[in-house]
């Protein structure tokens, strides 16, 4: 190396050229998928934002089929790489963003602004992105379309206004209005205050709710029962609520109710054994025997789910919080003019219902039932109930006791058989119709002895 070639005191050699750093190969694949549409967000809270504050309702298939390509591309990424691909992606608009529009407030009705855009639409948008006070019917705003509300609306958000929600207006156990916007597999998807919340099927009612789409676009008072700001998750209750505002009525109700009143409720839920009512502070058992005055087997043939109904409290028990109502109580009883209707030593006819080792019980009016015992089934010695009488067969029965206030009639079919059966009102009309006239005879009868005397033969002669 000459002199000249050497540096000079302290002067820094001439820096290199150096390549380009590429960046890594899991970024490419990324970028390149990304502008296909098939990468998901990375960002956590956006993710639990989209799904009601639930990550895990991510959808499976998707995300099981994205697994495999994320983790081949994402294969020895380091730290560096990810916060270049997040910066990237975070920076791009989301797919489908709308321009922004001019359109003209129209209305301004509790928390919402409905603002016309033109062509005939007109949007939604919170009345919380105007902090200087709500807008004027008349009022230009400049508006970005954010989506579609059901019931055919636009979702705006107002230019320049912080999209964030106030987050600091709910807490847990407060009580709010929710809004419900959509259904979902888990239940409600709602709007508080601008917050996206959810309302799981469980929550929304006291009793079972097997369709929610009912409650869409109405409004509800709930309670919040989780709030998570930074996964931006909010879950409402109603039932937490209408729980709470029946144990209230629940107090009131005890210290009033007394067995013989007379109440009016809703029939919840119907089971073999009876149906559920509820009264407004306590749920009553109405017993499948005491839906009416005959045998009823199944109790939806009287009551439907939802029907409102007015019953008696027959029974009540104060310490298990119990309580048994009864329907038939509220009809006339058939058993008032049993001894009317069927006198006793009287033969009627009926229906045997069902059998038993003991005897038969017939039918011999609408919800009056009365006891063959075996005994009085045949002259002769019974073996089994079955071998005289099967159920649904009509038979003639002596009427041997009543007692009215036990509901109870003792029948007989043997004396009936010995007794004359009853009679048809048809039967009866034709025996007391009275006989055919005797027609005078006109000409003198042919034969006999004319006008001779005859002697009769003496006795003894």
């Amino acid at each position: 190396m000459s002199e000249s070639d050497k540096p000079q005191g302290d002067q820094a050699p001439p820096p290199q050229p150096q390549e380009p750093e590429r960046p890594h190969r899991g970024v490419e694949k990324l970028r390149a998928k990304q502008k296909t549409g098939k990468v998901p967000h990375l960002d956590k809270r956006d993710l639990s934002y989209a799904f009601g504050g639930k990550v895990d309702a991510f959808d499976a298939e998707l995300e099981g089929a994205l697994e495999s390509d994320l983790a081949e591309a994402m294969a020895g990424m380091s730290e560096k790489d990810m916060e270049q691909l997040y910066g990237e992606q975070r920076a791009q608009p989301a797919k489908g963003e709308q321009g922004g529009k001019k359109g003209k407030v129209v209305a301004v009705r509790g928390k919402d602004v409905f603002v016309d855009v033109g062509g005939r639409t007109q949007g939604l948008m919170p009345v919380l992105q105007f902090p200087d006070g709500p807008p004027s019917p008349g009022d230009e705003v400049e508006v970005h379309i954010e989506g579609f509300h059901p019931d055919g609306l636009l979702l705006l958000t107002r230019k320049g206004a912080a999209v964030e929600a106030d987050w600091s207006s709910v807490a847990k156990g407060m009580i709010v209005e929710a809004r419900v916007t959509a259904t979902n597999k888990g239940g409600l998807t709602v709007d508080v205050n601008g917050i996206r919340g959810f309302m799981p099927i469980g929550h929304i009612d006291i009793y079972r709710v097997d369709d929610p789409a009912p409650f869409v676009n109405q409004k509800l008072l709930c309670m919040v029962i989780e709030v998570d700001r930074e996964d931006r998750n909010l879950v409402v209750s109603r039932r937490a609520l209408l729980q709470r505002e029946k144990e209230k009525l629940a107090e009131k109700f005890w210290a009033e109710v007394a067995e013989g009143q007379v109440r009016e409720g809703v029939v919840r839920t119907i089971r073999p054994f009876g149906a559920f009512v509820d009264l407004g502070g306590a749920d009553a058992l109405l017993p499948v025997s005491e839906v009416s005055w005959q045998r009823v087997k199944d109790p939806s043939d009287v009551v439907k789910e939802g029907q409102r109904v007015r019953v008696t409290v027959l029974r009540i028990d104060p310490e298990a919080r119990k309580l048994t109502v009864g329907l038939r109580q509220l009809t006339a009883s058939p058993w008032d003019d049993v001894q009317t209707d069927h006198p006793i030593g009287s033969v009627t006819r009926g229906k045997v219902t069902r059998t038993a080792d003991f005897g038969a019980f017939v039918e011999v009016a609408p919800g009056v039932e009365g006891l063959i015992h075996i005994s009085e089934l045949a002259p002769g010695r019974v073996g089994r109930v079955t071998d005289v009488v099967k159920v649904d067969q009509e038979v003639n029965v002596k009427v041997l006791s009543i007692d009215v206030e036990a509901r109870r009639m003792s029948l007989s079919l043997k004396q009936a058989l010995k007794a004359p059966e009853p009679k048809d009102e048809d039967e009866e009309d034709e025996d007391e119709a009275p006989p055919p006239p005797v027609k005078k005879r006109t000409t003198p009868l042919r034969g006999g002895v004319g006008s001779r005397n005859v002697e009769l033969p003496k006795p003894g002669e």
